[in-house]
């Protein structure tokens, strides 16, 4: 048995140089752009209920979010939670090179950070309390793929790794789709006989059966053991149907969702420069393109795998609207859209060559060196929202109690009826960063209080007061149909809260006549 140091030397001598350019550079570039986020504790609205929270998260189908978040404990720690995702995501970068045959240093260092400052980690990051169970079913969704690909018979670890992936949070398994997607074209662009082609494809298919299949029996195993069912949130419940919807319009649905995000979703391009910088991308793209039709234009083969990677490029990147129609289709649930400025990274590399490849290299760096800074910006303009978010909803709870506990007849533990949302009328809104964080779901908008229950919550952890919410569907009854609710004034009004039978009621909303 070997001594701690001489595994570690062992260990040494066996890391690529290659490996430690992409593990560093995604690790330092994370910290630069994520580190505001780390140290600051401003949670978005379902933090709020997050504080403490185990993660048992079994009816939504993530039967491993439990363990893998449990490494860090079930608090909302930001520093320790945001270093061990950044370590995933690090870890997953080194994995990434490897699989896009990334070679050269400087392609290498652009691959990490476009990985690491791609917003839709971002917006992980505004659900701290979850971002490390995300980023390591991210990791093993990109390791469930490189198993596949470096062994013979790795795809029966990889399934297992899709598995644990899916368990952990599904919306990763279009993550693994478009590397064995790209993976495959770019097996399909060399040398071999067609059996050997198909038994590599083969390979992949068994992957992803094996991890599907494991992730469901284990999923309905677990269910049947804690005597729970699906939940309807999401749609999750309709897993395995295609939620009511025919076919057709399911797949309709999916390249139109992808076209709208990657034209109109304010993401990928928000300004002159990342629209430039896109376009580059393109040109580059099809100039390195215009090289393999040259080369294989008389093969059937080369315009049969254009084609079906063109169109399955779009459903693969939207798989989940295909598992479930009903989703709300997150920023945090779209790390597979890198995928477009990565995938033209390693394909100009490897194909870009020849004529004129000084010229197309430098206009690659600084497309990608566009990129990499317009989402630090953006993303850091999203975390200084979130912050200015939680101070104002600060501000706007403490007059909140303040008016609370002066109302005559008030006492600790009464039922409180309140609908939540904070009226424009008296509080118009402030944020002036929709332009940029519009998509960035957990990072946007002024407050972060929508319901009771977020009262309830910021009230016990950030301002040590406790309030008894009434149930909403109860807050609903009393908000449709009380003329003495609706009769009060919107706070901060001077008669927007009353004891009416036992219970109080508070108005935070514009009267119902002004809506």
């Amino acid at each position: 048995m070997k001594t701690p140091g001489e595994a570690l030397h062992v260990l040494k001598t066996h890391i690529k140089k290659s490996w430690k350019i992409a593990f560093l550079s995604a690790f330092l570039a994370g910290l630069l752009i994520h580190l505001p986020v780390w140290t600051m504790d401003a949670p978005n609205h379902d933090g709020l209920a997050s504080v403490y929270f185990d993660q048992n998260m079994i009816t939504s189908g993530r039967w491993f979010l439990t363990v893998a978040c449990g490494i860090s404990s079930y608090y909302t720690l930001p520093w320790l939670i945001g270093i061990f995702s950044l370590l995933c995501v690090s870890i997953t970068c080194v994995i990434l090179i490897e699989l896009l045959e990334v070679k050269h240093t400087e392609w290498i260092v652009l691959t990490s950070v476009l990985f690491v400052s791609f917003p839709a980690l971002a917006s992980t990051y505004a659900y701290i309390f979850t971002a490390d169970g995300y980023m390591f079913a991210l990791l093993l969704s990109v390791l469930a793929v490189y198993l596949t690909k470096r062994y013979r018979r790795g795809f029966w670890a990889g399934g297992l790794c899709l598995a644990f992936s899916m368990g952990t949070y599904q919306a990763y398994l279009s993550v693994c789709m478009l590397l064995c997607l790209y993976v495959l074209a770019q097996r399909f662009t060399e040398e071999g006989s067609l059996k050997e082609k198909a038994f590599y494809v083969s390979r992949f298919l068994g992957m992803g059966v094996t991890g599907v299949s494991l992730y469901y029996v284990i999923l309905q195993i677990l269910l049947k053991a804690e005597g729970k069912a699906l939940d309807t949130y999401q749609g999750i419940s309709d897993m395995t149907s295609v939620g009511g919807a025919s076919l057709i319009h399911t797949i309709r649905n999916m390249y139109k969702d992808f076209f709208v995000f990657v034209f109109r979703g304010n993401i990928l391009s928000n300004n002159i420069f990342s629209l430039t910088a896109a376009l580059a991308l393109a040109v580059l793209f099809l100039t390195a393109a215009l090289r393999l039709v040259k080369k294989y234009y008389k093969s059937w083969w080369f315009w049969g795998t254009f084609a079906v990677f063109a169109a399955v490029f779009p459903l693969a990147a939207n798989i989940i609207i295909f598992v479930s129609p009903q989703v709300g289709y997150h920023l945090l649930m779209r790390y597979q859209y890198v995928f477009l400025l990565l995938f033209c990274v390693a394909f100009v590399e490897k194909y870009g060559t020849g004529r004129g490849e000084a010229w197309r290299q430098w206009l690659l760096l600084g497309a990608g060196t566009v990129f990499c800074v317009n989402f630090a910006v953006s993303v850091n303009i999203g975390y200084g929202n979130l912050q200015k978010r939680y101070e104002k909803t600060y501000a706007y709870c403490v007059r909140l109690a303040d008016r609370i506990e002066q109302t005559e007849g008030y006492y600790t533990g009464m039922p409180v009826v309140i609908m939540g949302v904070v009226g424009e009328q008296n509080f118009p809104p402030t944020d002036i960063t929709t332009s940029v964080t519009g998509n960035m779901i957990g990072l946007c908008g002024d407050y972060l209080c929508y319901t009771g229950p977020n009262y309830k919550d910021f009230f016990k952890h950030y301002l040590g007061i406790t309030i008894e919410v009434v149930e909403q569907d109860v807050v609903g009854q009393i908000y449709n149909t009380s003329e003495i609710y609706q009769s009060l004034d919107s706070f901060p009004g001077a008669n927007c809260t009353k004891v009416v039978d036992g219970m109080l009621y508070v108005k935070t909303e514009n009267k119902l006549e002004e809506y």
